[in-house]
């Protein structure tokens, strides 16, 4: 007999799944129970929160959906916050945990890991959450969820499945077939609109959020077609190369690339929620578009949301795309300004160049750096100060190059596990999988370090570059400048090369940039993971001198 556990397993893997993270426990033996006969890998993080943030980076790199097996009541809690964090940021992860058996679920009656409605718990961050009540039900609700990763908007999904439905006879479900979804291709009359309007336009120009990631080709194409600079967000980046002629980068809450947006008269916005943690990162608003707004999203409800559109098509990014661009073909391009486009995206450049002040300046070496020294390198990053400045600053070649929790949800200590899911999701190209860097501050690293145990587990070969200034200095920074006294911020910091090691880390210090490029050079040939410090105020000091 193979019951409800072994034939999710088996459906999981008809589904393309090849990696799960999770804790086993006394409810989800029996999730396990046909995994060891599988193709599938199963990960163990040290914490639930760090299997949801390596479903997260798994998600971002590979595209696929990452998924967790997640225990009953605290493995639930546990993991809302990474959940979270991928709600925000649309990345598609499905979590499958147990629940109390049908007859207790409610009950009240103080059994293991007990909550009054779990379902009801994680909800608000996932886009559905299901009770699978038969066994029966299965196959339904997996196509129900990948349904939705494959073509709608991919948010988490959490399917919990009562003890007792676990161990049900499930053999006639064995022959059960995936189900694949194509997502919503562009409707002709909106595209002939929307072509209508970027060919009449004097100064078009496009933003791009991580909802076009897989649309780098067709949305390339589209902007050099209309001659329009591109702003992209902090997961778009690497959608047009870095020095594309018509890349402005993601600069948009800065006050010059905000006066670009506002002289467009045609504003194409694609796969973008236009929110604050894009658009108003100081949090004192500011941003306008007092152009015609054109939106495209594959989620109906955003294309009216924060700014209402002229007009909006929902649609796949990348058909759409195509679709503007054959549509514009049948149209005759309004004689561009020869001050727009190229010119005046050049002149953005030049202008936003020349104001970094040192501090962005010193952390943008720090960046190019690890970029030199590993030019193919995916970054991974938290809220610390090298991944601000690199949001602004730094512009990779290909996209799923660049993405950290320092926008959208916000959350500390995501970078660790994530950079661990980001190398398990990377495609060897047949030289290896890309290299895989973790860029974290000393007060998020102590979120989730025992994660690095993990790492050394998984053989998984991450480099952890630790950016220490003694503690949560950019919330002091915060504090003082809104004249509150600063307390909770000055944080004891530990030995963090001790700790490191003691978790089975190779793990060193340095300063300057020679030592850092020589020591990422090392860290590659490595077959474990790596822990790089580096103190703040030396390498200030250092870039000065």
């Amino acid at each position: 007999m193979a019951t409800c556990g072994e034939v999710l397993v088996k459906l999981l893997e008809g589904y393309g799944v090849e990696q799960v993270f999770g804790i086993p426990g006394v409810h989800t033996v029996e999730l396990y129970r046909g995994l060891a006969r599988s193709s599938i890998r199963h990960v163990t993080p040290r914490h639930e929160q760090g299997a949801g943030f390596m479903a997260d980076g798994y998600a971002r790199v590979s595209g696929k959906p990452g998924v967790c097996f997640i225990i009953t009541g605290p493995g639930m809690t546990n993991i809302t916050t990474a959940m979270g964090q991928a709600y925000a940021d649309s990345i598609p992860m499905l979590v499958i945990s147990s629940v109390q058996s049908r007859s207790q679920l409610g009950g009240g009656r103080g059994k293991l890991h007990e909550l009054p409605n779990q379902s009801a718990l994680v909800s608000g961050v996932a886009a559905f959450s299901h009770t699978l009540m038969s066994a029966a039900e299965l196959p339904g609700v997996l196509a129900r969820a990948f349904a939705l990763f494959q073509a709608g908007r991919p948010r988490p999904v959490h399917i919990e499945i009562p003890l007792d439905v676990l161990v049900e006879d499930a053999d006639a479900l064995l022959a059960t077939r995936p189900v694949n979804i194509s997502r919503a291709g562009a409707a002709p009359s909106a595209v002939a609109q929307m072509s209508a309007m970027l060919a009449k336009a004097q100064r078009p120009l496009i933003l791009a959020g991580g909802g076009a990631i897989d649309a780098a080709r067709e949305l390339t194409e589209l902007a050099e077609c209309l001659g329009a600079p591109v702003a992209l967000t902090i997961n778009a980046k690497g959608l047009l190369p870095s020095r594309h002629p018509l890349l402005i980068g993601s600069t948009q809450s800065l006050v010059a690339t905000r006066a670009l947006v506002a002289e467009a008269d045609v504003v194409l916005a694609i796969g973008t929620e236009l929110a604050e943690t894009d658009y108003d990162i100081t949090f004192a608003g500011g941003f306008e578009i007092p152009g015609a707004l054109l939106r495209i999203d594959i989620d109906p409800d955003q294309t009216v949301r924060n700014y209402p559109p002229h007009l909006a098509l929902v649609a796949d990014a990348r058909s759409a795309s195509q679709a503007l661009l054959d549509g514009l073909k049948q149209q005759s391009l309004t004689q561009r300004n020869s001050d727009w486009g190229q010119v005046r995206a050049a002149r953005l450049r030049a202008d936003l160049d020349r104001d970094w002040d040192v501090a962005t300046r010193a952390q943008t070496l720090f960046i190019d750096t690890v970029l030199q020294a590993l030019p193919d390198a995916v970054f991974v990053g938290d809220s610390t100060q090298p991944v601000y400045t690199g949001n602004l600053t730094f512009n990779p070649e290909h996209p799923r190059r660049w993405f950290n929790a320092s926008t959208g949800y916000g959350t500390l200590g995501y970078a660790l596990p994530a950079a661990i899911g980001a190398l398990l999701g990377g495609i060897d190209s047949g030289k290896g999988r890309p290299p895989v860097v973790c860029l974290i501050g000393d007060g998020g690293l102590q979120f989730t370090l025992p994660e690095l145990a993990s790492a050394v587990e998984a053989g998984v070969p991450v480099i952890v570059l630790l950016w220490n200034n003694q503690g949560y200095e950019e919330i002091k920074k915060y504090m003082v400048n809104r004249a509150i006294e600063p307390v909770g911020v000055d944080i004891y910091t530990p030995d963090f090369i001790g700790v490191a090691k003691a978790l089975g880390c190779f793990a060193q210090a340095v300063d300057g940039v020679a030592p850092l490029r020589a020591a990422l050079l090392e860290a590659h040939d490595r077959q474990g993971p790596t822990l790089i410090e580096i103190d703040q105020a030396r390498w200030m000091l250092g870039v000065a001198q």
